[in-house]
């Protein structure tokens, strides 16, 4: 591996950290009020109407910050899960943390839980305790064997995620039609945020994961050539795939206790991001990140802006104020992800 010294890294980093400050600085002024983006940093800067400011920077904002953290943990945990597991198909949800996620939400739609603690939402809890169980039940399961390794965590992961789904079949038919409507509407994600308290709680948890993936790269450059050569040139393998399984499991788990179990971004972010700067960890790490970031944020614009877009096509007023985040992620996902499979066949 040839070295990269801090200047290289800056320099091939530094087109995409531009591109997620032009996205989030235009973020206060995109959605459906006439209020634009002069107006917007006019309100914080100047003189501006309160109204103005509230919209811009205690809704808008936020929203784009919590897009910035989700696409930022979702990006890096696909990048070393695929590493990882030698899958390319693998995704920061492929450990079950999705589907115990979402068994924690339906449980507490299903008993009423409905509360806050400290300006967190009751169901997020219940989904991040759901999360961290299917986390250490799988950590157990693959203690068992004889040996752990990333393809016995994987099976056990794969396994638990399948109960859980199971169990979110049973819970579903015995919950009334609004339970159930409010368990989907979760599952489809959501950037929704009141404030900085929900931001305040997930940081502490995922900087410092983010950290700990990036700090692997070496290691994993070593792993991606073979994990006896790897071995051979002092990479503590076993080590290598339980701290990168379960720091990036860990942070998953915080952003889908907080936003919902958004696809696409993890699965299609590196493979996007490798065509580009090559499959180098050290640069390809930090660049999904940011590319992440850039795209969740993108893909909240759109879904602000498409029902909008939508209304004035079919000549009628659109009811729906925003898409649930999921649902655009799979809509441009889906063709890029099918656009990547035919070029690389070609």
């Amino acid at each position: 591996m040839k070295p990269l010294d801090q200047q290289q890294l800056v320099k091939r980093l530094l087109p995409w950290a531009i591109l997620l400050i032009v996205v989030i600085a235009i973020s206060p002024g995109i959605g459906t009020s006439d209020i634009g983006l002069v107006d917007a940093w006019r309100s914080l800067f100047g003189d501006g109407d309160r109204g103005v400011r509230a919209i811009a920077w205690d809704l808008r904002f936020p929203r784009t910050l919590k897009a910035v953290v989700a696409g930022i943990t979702l990006a890096l945990a696909g990048g070393i899960f695929q590493t990882l597991f030698r899958n390319p198909l693998a995704t920061p949800y492929t450990m079950g943390i999705a589907s115990g996620a979402s068994l924690g939400a339906l449980i507490a739609f299903k008993v009423h839980w409905v509360t806050a603690y400290w300006g967190i939402s009751s169901v997020s809890l219940s989904a991040f305790i759901g999360a961290l169980a299917v986390l250490l039940l799988v950590l157990l399961l693959a203690r068992s064997a004889a040996r752990v390794t990333g393809q016995t965590l994987l099976l056990a992961g794969v396994t638990i995620g399948f109960f859980c789904s199971g169990m979110m079949m049973f819970v579903t038919s015995l919950a009334d039609v609004s339970e159930t409507y409010r368990t989907v509407r979760w599952m489809m994600g959501s950037l929704d945020t009141f404030g900085g308290v929900e931001l305040t709680a997930l940081l502490p948890i995922v900087v410092p994961a983010w950290v700990v993936m990036l700090l692997l790269a070496r290691g994993l450059n070593q792993f991606a050539v073979g994990a006896d050569i790897a071995a051979s040139r002092g990479v503590h393998v076993v080590r290598l795939e339980f701290l990168g399984i379960v720091v990036s499991s860990l942070a998953v788990s915080a952003v889908v206790s907080l936003c919902g179990p958004i696809g696409f971004v993890g699965l299609i972010i590196p493979h996007l991001t490798k065509l580009v700067t090559g499959s180098d960890h050290r640069v390809l790490l930090p660049a999904s990140a940011l590319l992440g970031a850039v795209f969740l944020v993108v893909c909240d614009f759109l879904t602000t802006l498409a029902p909008g877009w939508y209304g004035a096509i079919v000549g009628q007023e659109v009811t729906t104020a925003r898409l649930p985040i999921g649902v655009m992620t799979a809509l441009i996902g889906t063709p890029v992800f099918l656009i990547m499979l035919c070029t690389r066949r070609r």
